[in-house]
């Protein structure tokens, strides 16, 4: 595999709200299907060969929509859990526990029964490697705003504290080969996405 295509999936009815979601399974909202059908001709004029996505409902209408209906399900490539966090307002968790949040964010701090940076990085890590195909091979893998930072921080060394949040209905782009570089990070159908949400 020469170059890794990560897609995060569109706005599900969860990010609407502001409500952290981690591995509940909200679907996509109406806006989120209009995002991922604007992005479906970049992702398509890249030509991936292989496809994986998650295994939640958001990342498997996201693929679908992009035109690839029979992308493998992968529950490795899942976002990282959130435990007690799960269902709570992003907006109250800035608010009432602005060092935790920020811990969070960066990958020092885990909220009480969710799964820590570094298990998650191992978890990453694991599927990138099981992904690995033909040289010339262009993969495809629509998931998560965490996961696409986990692999920006386990392939070119960018600290998760270094990294924004990437946008709903966003490309990555990671060359693999001969040495990993970002070549594109965030990018929607209407181009780079400079205030992205959470």
């Amino acid at each position: 595999m020469t170059r890794l295509l990560l897609v995060r999936h569109g706005e599900s009815t969860w990010n609407a709200l502001r409500q952290l979601q981690g591995q509940a399974d909200a679907p996509l909202s109406d806006r989120g299907r209009r995002q991922a059908e604007r992005l479906a001709g970049l992702v398509r004029s890249l030509a991936p060969a292989r496809i994986v996505c998650s295994d939640l409902a958001r990342t498997r209408e996201t693929a679908e929509i992009l035109g690839y209906a029979s992308a493998v399900r992968d529950r490795r490539w899942r976002e990282i859990d959130v435990g007690e966090w799960t269902a709570a307002s992003l907006d109250d968790l800035r608010r009432d526990r602005p060092d935790a949040f920020a811990g969070w964010r960066a990958g020092t701090y885990t909220p009480p029964g969710g799964e820590s940076w570094e298990s998650f990085c191992a978890r990453i890590g694991g599927a990138l490697e099981e992904l690995a195909g033909p040289a010339e091979e262009t993969a495809l893998v629509v998931t998560h705003g965490g996961v696409i930072r986990a692999a920006c921080a386990l392939l070119v060394g960018l600290q998760p504290s270094h990294i924004i949040p990437v946008g709903p209905a966003s490309l990555t782009v990671i060359d693999l080969s001969p040495s990993p570089k970002l070549r594109a990070f965030n990018v929607s159908a209407n181009g780079l996405e400079l205030d992205a949400p959470d």
